[in-house]
């Protein structure tokens, strides 16, 4: 018998909101494949109806993407070839997908991408920022802790420029949360459908503009932060120093040296890395052996 050829995998970028969004190109992937992957079955059928494509869809959501990606693998390993697609947008990006990439990748099958629509990279477009560099951090953290945390982040990065997504459900807790900072914001949702919103100013001023718009808590969004230059720092000036907080964090927790270390990392006021901490707690090993 002939060896049989592997498949390919296609990675198939989708409408965010207005299906003629979809590329002539990825119509054509998703029609000749043999195999379609979609995060949810029920939602990627109105699409795949729409373009009149039938009985290829599979199952892949973030449940079950670990499992699942060894089937894929066999059905590729076969000949057959495989699209993934997600909801809305280019699979991985805050998506699944990823780990049958990686399963791919390892297996030595061709992984092939079909560009099309991204709602972060659309509200960075859109933004008017300076997107000479950027970073994306997928959903904005629910603790506050890790906002503080994420928001310092930002503060001490290389770039003034950020995207987000957040639920409508949270977006006006986000929007609280950033009004004690420096930056000017860009609010993008329901982009590309009839009813497209967009939000842009100080968070006060975002604020002031969800509250007239009366019904903004329905459909994701897409938040493009920039941060202002004298809000940001380079270097983080650190008022106590790093075995302080340890000794600290021992005495008045009455743990170990190791837990002391979690114990500060965990402490929204540290500004320590984890390494810094476990070199600070080398340090305090040296001074009382």
């Amino acid at each position: 018998m002939d060896e049989q050829k592997t498949g390919t995998l296609y990675i198939v970028a989708t409408p965010i909101g207005n299906s003629r969004d979809m590329s002539p190109r990825g119509v054509q992937i998703l029609t000749d494949v043999d195999i379609i992957a979609a995060e949810d079955t029920r939602r990627s059928m109105v699409l795949l109806g729409k373009l009149e494509i039938r009985n290829k869809l599979v199952s892949n959501h973030k449940f079950n993407e670990y499992g699942k990606a060894k089937y894929f693998i066999n059905e590729m390993k076969a000949g057959k070839s495989v699209a993934v697609i997600t909801d809305a947008g280019t699979p991985c990006i805050s998506d699944p997908g990823n780990e049958l990439i990686k399963a791919a990748v390892e297996e030595g099958i061709r992984v092939v991408g079909v560009p099309g629509c991204c709602a972060a990279v659309n509200a960075l477009a859109i933004s008017g920022f300076d997107l000479s560099s950027f970073l994306f951090y997928g959903f904005f953290p629910r603790e506050h802790a890790d906002r503080r945390k994420l928001l310092e982040k930002m503060r001490g990065a290389d770039t003034r420029t950020f995207a987000f997504y957040e639920s409508p459900k949270r977006i006006m807790e986000l929007v609280d949360f950033l009004i004690e900072s420096e930056a000017k914001l860009r609010l993008c949702n329901d982009m590309t459908k009839l009813h497209e919103m967009s939000f842009r100013g100080t968070p006060a001023q975002v604020k002031e503009q969800l509250l007239a718009k009366g019904n903004y808590d329905k459909g994701e969004y897409a938040i493009v932060a920039e941060v202002e230059p004298e809000y940001q720092f380079t270097k983080v000036e650190h008022t106590v120093s790093a075995e302080a907080m340890l000794v600290d964090a021992m005495i008045s927790g009455g743990v170990s040296g190791r837990d002391a270390i979690a114990a500060v990392l965990a402490d929204p006021n540290n500004s320590y890395s984890k390494n810094e901490l476990k070199a600070a707690a080398l340090n305090l090993k040296r001074m009382f052996e």
